[in-house]
Formats: C-alpha cells, sequence, structure tokens
C-alpha cells in the first residue's frame, strides 16, 4: 500500500546531497562552537547517509526512492536535535523516535520477510508479520534505553559529554511509546517499499545456498 508518490531517483539524489551539505555544516558549526554533540553525531549520521549508494552499488539492492530518503532523513532530523533542537523544541525528540524506530521495523521486516521467500516450509502471515514488527521494535527501544542508561553512568563518573543521554522516567516512557508509533506505521503501509530489497535478500540467500 502507497499513500505517497514515489520520488524519482534524480530527486531522491537532489534532496539527500541538500541534507548531506547541511550535516557537513553541522558538523563544522560544532568544531567551532566547540559542540562535542554535533560533531559526533554529525559525522556518524553523515556516514549512514552513504549507506543506501553503497548497497546499491556493492549488492545491486533495488531501493526505493523513498526508502533511501527514509534513511537519510531519519539520522538528519536526529543531528539537527542535537545540535539544539532537542532542548528548544518539544516534539522534536517523539519525531526521531518514532522515524529511526520505523528504520528498526523495516529492517526487521526485510530479514523476516526474506527468510519466509526463501524457505517453502516457512509461511509467515500478513497478521504475525504486524506482531513481529512491533516486537522486535519494542525489544530494541528497551536495549537502546538500557545503553543510553549506561552512558549516562559513564557521563557521570568520568565528566565526559556523552552524544546520548536519558532525561528521566517520563522521557524513556513518551520514547518506548513513539518508538511503538512508528513499527505500527511500518507494520500498516511500509511493506510495499519494501518488498523489492526482501526479494533481493532471498536471492542472494539462494545464490549462496547454491554455490
Amino acid at each position: 500500500m502507497t499513500l505517497l508518490p514515489r520520488p524519482s531517483l534524480a530527486s531522491q539524489r537532489r534532496l539527500t546531497g541538500a541534507m548531506q551539505v547541511l550535516l557537513v555544516g553541522i558538523v563544522a558549526y560544532g568544531f567551532l562552537a566547540g559542540e562535542q554533540k554535533a560533531i559526533s553525531n554529525g559525522i556518524m549520521a553523515f556516514l549512514v547517509t552513504l549507506i543506501p549508494a553503497a548497497l546499491e552499488r556493492r549488492y545491486d539492492l533495488p531501493l526505493d526512492p523513498w526508502l533511501a530518503l527514509w534513511i537519510t532523513m531519519a539520522v538528519f532530523l536526529h543531528t539537527i536535535g542535537s545540535a539544539g533542537f532537542y532542548a528548544r523544541v518539544e516534539w522534536w525528540d517523539h519525531l526521531t523516535h518514532a522515524l529511526s524506530a520505523s528504520l528498526v521495523a523495516a529492517v526487521g521486516y526485510t530479514t523476516m520477510r526474506a527468510v519466509d521467500l526463501h524457505s517453502d516450509g516457512i509461511r509467515i502471515p500478513p497478521r504475525f508479520a504486524f506482531v513481529f514488527i512491533v516486537v522486535v521494535v519494542l525489544a530494541f527501544g528497551v536495549l537502546w534505553e538500557l545503553f543510553e542508561f549506561g552512558l549516562d553512568i559513564v557521563a557521570t563518573e568520568t565528566g565526559i559529554d556523552m552524544p546520548l543521554a536519558q532525561h528521566g522516567l517520563d522521557d524513556t516512557i513518551l520514547d518506548l511509546m513513539y518508538n511503538t508509533v512508528g513499527a505500527v506505521l511500518v507494520g500498516l503501509f511500509g511493506q510495499a517499499h519494501l518488498t523489492g530489497v526482501a526479494e533481493t535478500v532471498r536471492d542472494r540467500l539462494l545464490g549462496s545456498v547454491a554455490e
């Protein structure tokens, strides 16, 4: 099911390029202003934006232009948040958590669907696929919050300013809630954009077995 018209490859590349330029600007701002979070998050986000093109070149994965934008937008919005929007815009953290969770859901669905297509002895009903996506995201969200909690402990003990941090129990619960929102959206509407990727992964699995 597709709700929005798909952008052309040229449009996707222009938008991705624009966000990459802004990410480089954020890293430069971090160096000039001494903002460690802007530097670390900006560099990591820029590297992530290179992944879709690398996957297409290396593995010939037929990435939907929306999927490439999806990945780039998730890390871009998180980096904008770390550069100051998290503190200034109350709902920005919720937006980035929902979007990041949708990416985790996409990876989980693609893996499950590839296994489903690969084996004749495995049949995964659509309803189970939806439940699987939500459970995977919830589990990943819990692990992520534990990771942030660990970073908080390290920051307290060492005085090092960490790129990620928790902000209380209410914030953690809201993060998990918006993670669930992202998972549900993928379960309902995102599968159409992931079919080609899952089929290619299946073909790679078949090729490996044949060799």
